[in-house]
């Protein structure tokens, strides 16, 4: 099996322990290791040196598997180098809450025996593209998200007005600090912070949820993943901030900023046991009662 290694944040000792059980498995199992070239950088001298680990820049489709080594916006990162190929994710969790990385670092072992012998299964992920008009050169081939598509103010405690309109139709301005468009997936992260809904991840919907609103009265909104969304943004600066995920870029307000599902998918490793009910419940101790 051909597996690509991807991580950050080396320096913790978590990351360390990880890398070293995950490197053990995989090297006992003869498969063909590449470990991702600044990931790589990070390694004992050991592990760079060694014959048996390559190193890999960007990935194609001969890989079988990329695992992520980190937490949550690790695999945000990953999902740079997959892109469309259809490379299925396994994420170990070496970071906090963990709804994407979900192997602990104690179940390495079981968990990649299970993988190995096909004893799992495959969680589709929706993608929101992104476009603007003009073009931006910062974007370029990664104008892809697998949580949300933000818009914020920029250097200012002004609020920003984002106009939004959905299949062309106008929806309303928000006055706020920013507006969130988020996938099923993105659902528990930042807009779930802005009090947006949580939404199952084979849910065929996307969610806008404005931040801290100045009119009340704006909620979290429903849409379905088919509606093409459009924003425009008006303030007391002449830029704001778009994030795609963890990857920020500063646009003037005269950008018209196009959003739609991508055309791909990202494949999530999930062992066969595990639901994303049972992953909500434990990662935010729903049912949970801690005055016992």
């Amino acid at each position: 099996m051909k597996v690509a290694v991807y991580g950050q944040n080396y320096a913790k000792e978590s990351t360390k322990k990880a890398v070293e059980k995950l490197l053990d498995f995989l090297l006992g199992k003869q498969s063909n290791v590449f470990i991702e070239n600044e990931f790589l950088k990070t390694q004992t001298s050991a592990v760079q040196s060694s014959s048996a680990i390559g190193k890999f820049t960007e990935l194609d489709k001969s890989f079988d598997l990329l695992i992520s080594v980190g937490g949550d916006g690790t695999i945000l990162r990953a999902i740079t180098f997959v892109r469309d190929l259809g490379i299925p994710i396994v994420g170990i969790n070496t970071g906090r809450l963990g709804f994407l990385a979900t192997i602990q670092t104690d179940e390495i072992e079981i968990s990649l025996s299970e993988i190995f012998k096909g004893d799992y299964k495959i969680s589709e992920r929706t993608l929101l593209s992104v476009t603007t008009t003009p073009a931006n050169n910062n974007i370029g081939d990664t104008n892809f998200a697998l949580n949300e598509i933000a818009l914020s103010r920029k250097n200012t405690t002004s609020m920003i007005t984002v106009n939004t309109h959905l299949n062309d139709e106008y929806l309303t301005s928000y006055w706020a600090d920013g507006l969130i468009l988020s996938t099923p997936t993105g659902s528990t992260g930042y807009s779930l912070s802005c009090g947006g809904p949580v939404i199952a991840p084979d849910a065929n919907n996307f969610a806008l949820t404005p931040i801290a609103p100045h009119n009340l009265s704006a909620r979290p909104l429903i849409i379905p993943d088919s509606t093409t969304v459009t924003f425009r943004v008006d303030g007391r600066e002449d830029q704001f901030l778009m994030s795609l995920d963890s990857r920020i870029v500063t646009l003037p307000n005269s950008t018209l900023v196009t959003v739609k599902k991508a055309d791909f998918v990202i494949k999530m490793v999930e062992r066969l046991d595990e639901t994303f009910l049972d992953t909500l419940r434990r990662k935010l101790l729903w049912g949970e009662d801690r005055r016992n």
